[in-house]
C-alpha cells in the first residue's frame, strides 16, 4: 500500500506540474495533527468513517490510531468502500476489515445512516474522508447522515478536515429541497467552496439536521491552507476520478451522468472526455469497455464521438472560478434526438428541473448564470459564517 500511495502521488505531481499550492505551501490535513485530538479519543470507544483517502502520510488513519492504542470498535465505509475502490453504485457488504478484524459497516445502498444499534457504546465518531467539493459527490451526504445519527444518539463527532481541491470558488444553482437525495441533500450550490469541516459546521449550524437537532461537533483544522489554495490530491478519491484534471472537470461535466452521454467510464480517462454514438464525428472517439472501477459502463462497447478534455489544465480550461455550462449545452444542441438526451437522474443531479428546462428552452450559459446570482449572494453570506480558512 505504501508504494502504491507514493506512486499515485508522484504521478499526480507529474500530471499537474503546472498547478501548485498557493505560495508554495503544502497543506497539512487535520488527520496528521494527532496531538490536537489525541486527548479527545484516548480512553474512549471510537468509530471511524473512512476510506482509501484517510491517510496519515503513508499509513492509514485506522492503522495509525490502533498503533497508539485507540480503541476502534466500528469502521463505517462510504460509497466505493473502505480500503479498496468499488464501482459507483456497487453494493458494499458489511463484514470485517481484513487488516484489523474490526467490524465494518457499509453506509451505502439501503443503509445510508448509522442506526442506534450501530452506535451503541460508541463515545466518538471520527470522520476523515477526502471530498472534491461538489454537491453531488456523496461523501458529504454520508457526513450529513453521520452528524444526524450522532445528534440523535448523543455521540460526539470529530471531523478531521482536509483541503478542498475545488475550494477556491462556489457556483451553481441552489438545490431545491423538494429534490433532496443522496446526490444532493442540502440547499447549497453545485460547488459549495467549503472543506468537509466547514460544510459540517454549516449543516449543524443552519439546523439542516432532522428535527433541527445539533450535533456535538469538533473540527480539527488543516494547516497551511486557505481558499486560494490549489490542492493536489495525493490519493485518488474515487474510481473514476484518477487525476487532478478529472477532479477540476468533475463539477461541470458530472451533469452528463443524467444524460445519454458517456463520460468515459470504461476508459483510462474517465471524467476527462464525453461522447455518444449520436454526436457528430469531429475527429475524436472512444469506446467504453468493462474495466475495474467501471464493470458495466454506459454505452459499453459502442463507439462514442465527442470531446477530449484531457489537456484541460494546459489549455487553461481548468482550474476555473465557475462551472462550465457550455459543455452540456453544446452537447444537447448537437444531439439529434432532443427528447432522449436527458434521463430522470438529471433533475436529481441538478437539484431540481430548472436547469434542464432552461437548456431545453434554448437559454445560453450567461442567461442561465444570471438566474443564479441572487441565490448565490445569499448563500455566500451563510457560507461566510462557517469558514475556517480566510
Amino acid at each position: 500500500m505504501k508504494k502504491s500511495v507514493a506512486l499515485t502521488f508522484i504521478i499526480l505531481l507529474i500530471i499537474n506540474q503546472n498547478v501548485r499550492p498557493t505560495g508554495g505551501r503544502t497543506p497539512i490535513p487535520g488527520a496528521y495533527q494527532i496531538e490536537l485530538y489525541r486527548n479527545m479519543i484516548e480512553g474512549k470507544v471510537v468509530a471511524v468513517v473512512a476510506n482509501q483517502t484517510s491517510m496519515v502520510g503513508q499509513t492509514h488513519l485506522v492503522d495509525k490510531l490502533i498503533s497508539i492504542g485507540i480503541d476502534i470498535r466500528v469502521i463505517f465505509s462510504p460509497e466505493h468502500g473502505f480500503r479498496d475502490l468499488a464501482d459507483a453504485g456497487e453494493n458494499i457488504e458489511n463484514g470485517r476489515d481484513p487488516a484489523t478484524g474490526i467490524s465494518l459497516i457499509s453506509l451505502y445502498g439501503s443503509h445510508l445512516k448509522p442506526a442506534s444499534a450501530d452506535l451503541e457504546g460508541i463515545d466518538v465518531v471520527i470522520f476523515d474522508i477526502q471530498d472534491v467539493g461538489a454537491r453531488f459527490y456523496t461523501y458529504i451526504s454520508t457526513l450529513s447522515y453521520i452528524l444526524e445519527a450522532c445528534a440523535e444518539n448523543r455521540v460526539k463527532c470529530l471531523v478531521l478536515d482536509r483541503p478542498n481541491p475545488n475550494g477556491f470558488y462556489f457556483d451553481g444553482n441552489i438545490l431545491d429541497t423538494a429534490y433532496s437525495s443522496f446526490v444532493g441533500m442540502n440547499p447549497v450550490p453545485v460547488v459549495h467552496g467549503m472543506t468537509v469541516g466547514e460544510y459540517a459546521q454549516m449543516v449543524n449550524g443552519e439546523g439542516w439536521l432532522k428535527g433541527g437537532l445539533r450535533c456535538d461537533l469538533t473540527v480539527i483544522k488543516c494547516k497551511k491552507y486557505d481558499h486560494k489554495t490549489y490542492y493536489i490530491l495525493p490519493v485518488r478519491p474515487s474510481p473514476n476520478l484518477p487525476n487532478q484534471t478529472s477532479v477540476y472537470l468533475y463539477p461541470s461535466i458530472c451533469f452528463f451522468e443524467g444524460t445519454n452521454i458517456s463520460l468515459g467510464r470504461g476508459t483510462s480517462f474517465p471524467f476527462q472526455v464525453f461522447g455518444s454514438p449520436e454526436l457528430p464525428d469531429r475527429g475524436f472517439s472512444f469506446t467504453p469497455e468493462s474495466v475495474p472501477g467501471a464493470k458495466n459502463p454506459p454505452l459499453l462497447g459502442e463507439i462514442c464521438f465527442g470531446t477530449d478534455l484531457r489537456n484541460a489544465i494546459n489549455e487553461k480550461l481548468v482550474p476555473a472560478p465557475e462551472l462550465n455550462l457550455d459543455l452540456v449545452i453544446t452537447a444537447y444542441n448537437d444531439f439529434p434526438q432532443k427528447d432522449k438526451f436527458f434521463t430522470p437522474y438529471f433533475d436529481l443531479l441538478a437539484g431540481g428541473p430548472t436547469l434542464r428546462k432552461q437548456i431545453q428552452k434554448g437559454m445560453n450559459a450567461k442567461q442561465i448564470r444570471a438566474t443564479w446570482r441572487d441565490d448565490l449572494a445569499k448563500f455566500g453570506k451563510i457560507r461566510e459564517k462557517y469558514l475556517l480558512y480566510r
